[in-house]
């Protein structure tokens, strides 16, 4: 251990940046979660944005955020026809991230703007109406600034589904106003690049 941080350290003095990224957040896979995978076929898509979304729905304590995405896979699936769920990852209240839609698959969405291109990060719950946790807002951040680095994107490509959409009040006002409208956000995503 002592030997790969000494060694870090001088290829960050010899070369003036560090090569190791920090870890992706723990992500729940589809699988675990008893999910399937999507077998439809689509072009791969290259991520430039990310979108934050809320839910949209109340979120009651104590409900199975597993049992939810098993749920919301079957009727974006069947009843919108859809490749998958449409986001590629959700959030619960505890912070836990799960996996959703595949990211080189770009997703869906009820109103007028093209999510091509766009990481589609949700977290559950009616924001309008409830506030995000903690844990969801650090989990959301962590996952925002991974994604960024992963994909050599600024903060400035960070928005919500609002930002794209008039027909939408998406991600509500609890999450928006409080939170991306300010900056925090985007700042806290920032001290993590």
């Amino acid at each position: 251990m002592k030997l790969a941080v000494c060694t870090a350290a001088l290829l960050l003095a010899l070369t003036g940046c560090a090569t190791v990224k920090p870890p992706a957040p723990q992500i729940v896979s589809v699988e675990a979660w008893g999910g399937t995978s999507s077998g439809t076929p689509a072009p791969a898509q290259q991520i430039s944005k990310i979108t934050l979304h809320h839910q949209g729905e109340i979120w009651k304590d104590g409900a199975d955020p597993e049992a939810y995405l098993r749920r919301l896979q079957q009727w974006s699936r069947l009843t919108k026809r859809w490749a998958d769920i449409p986001y590629h990852y959700v959030i619960a209240p505890d912070g836990r991230i799960y996996a959703a839609r595949p990211l080189s698959q770009a997703g869906d969405t009820n109103t007028e703007y093209d999510p091509r291109g766009h990481a589609l990060v949700m977290l559950v719950g009616n924001f309008e109406e409830q506030q995000p946790t903690p844990a969801q807002l650090k989990a959301a951040v962590e996952l925002t600034a991974w994604l960024a680095r992963e994909h050599h994107l600024g903060v400035d490509a960070i928005a919500s589904h609002k930002d794209f959409s008039a027909q939408t009040l998406c991600p509500g006002k609890n999450f928006y106003d409080a939170y991306l409208a300010t900056g925090w956000f985007k700042a806290e995503v920032a001290k993590r690049l």
